[in-house]
């Protein structure tokens, strides 16, 4: 599969992330391959979170490669902390209290990345920084970033941050386009033109952060694919157009079109399907041309100004 650069660090990563979310749903015997196909296919990069199925997901996944060093080095995982039951804790006790705890779930001594998951209000960036500290120096966290952060909450914590924030995961699918719409709309008085993440995507462009888009299939918050939706006719009509000619699926485009934007994305799915996911590594051999990336965001109900 074709790599790129994680933000601003030396790591080669998939243009595709693995999101691990759902693997809880499959038999030890499908997770085992699931994760194993994989890896044959090149998606080696597997991206976990310590509250997905309260930790659960993070062992099956272990439990399904048979986790020992030297499978160990043939992948690059990511997980993330910060949620809690009914809250946000980004305090130096949580972070370093949920690491260990996902290092043992997950039967590793280091984590490639490590994400803060969904703003602390109440974060005290000196306790980041300290943890951020302690776990690169002992050797369990490799590099770091945060999700669903805006520009001044990572300049806050980048004020008190030595380790560079290296992703940004945030909600981004060809229905959801709030980045892209507000920088298309400037100075308007539609809809489009609020500014709702503070310019969050050209701040990650200029500052090489790599955007990892969440629920790349997903329209709403969670509420329901929009492949195959009769919600949106216009868009699978032309989706489907331009599969046919590369001759992939509309899974295939889906992905191709967060991939042909400039800012190097690296979206994360959430299938557990090896098929599905397979149509969505074929999407780095899929070049957009700018004439058909427009018609798809025209077709998914954009207007341009």
């Amino acid at each position: 599969m074709r790599t790129i650069k994680l933000g601003s660090s030396a790591l080669e990563i998939p243009v595709v992330a693995v999101g691990c979310m759902r693997i809880n749903s499959l038999s030890s015997k499908e997770a085992e391959h699931f994760v194993h196909s994989a890896m044959e296919a090149g998606a080696n990069f597997f991206d976990h979170a310590d509250i997905y199925g309260n930790g659960a997901c993070e062992e099956i996944f272990a439990e399904a490669v048979q986790m020992n060093p030297q499978v160990r080095e043939n992948m690059i995982l990511q997980s993330k902390c910060g949620i809690r039951k009914g809250m946000f804790d980004f305090s130096k006790e949580h972070i370093l209290n949920s690491v260990d705890g996902i290092l043992q779930r997950l039967k590793t001594e280091y984590l490639d990345v490590l994400l803060l998951h969904r703003p602390d209000t109440l974060v005290e960036p000196e306790e980041v920084a300290e943890a951020f500290d302690q776990l690169e120096r002992e050797g369990k966290v490799r590099h770091f970033g945060i999700s669903n952060q805006n520009p001044n909450q990572i300049e806050l914590l980048k004020k008190y941050v030595k380790q560079p924030l290296v992703a940004n995961q945030l909600q981004m699918s060809i229905t959801n386009t709030t980045m892209i719409d507000s920088g298309i709309n400037v100075n308007m008085e539609n809809d489009a033109a609020v500014n709702r993440d503070g310019s969050i995507l050209d701040y990650c462009r200029l500052h090489d952060i790599t955007i990892q888009p969440w629920s790349p299939f997903q329209y709403g918050f969670f509420e329901g694919v929009f492949l195959g939706s009769d919600k949106f006719p216009e868009l699978n009509a032309k989706i489907d157009e331009i599969a046919a000619k590369y001759e992939v699926t509309n899974t295939t485009i889906a992905i191709a079109w967060l991939l042909r934007h400039p800012a190097q994305m690296q979206p994360v799915t959430g299938t557990m399907n090896i098929q599905r996911l397979q149509d969505c590594i074929k999407a780095g051999d899929v070049h957009l041309t700018r004439q058909e990336w427009y018609e798809i965001y025209r077709a998914a109900g954009n207007v341009l100004p």
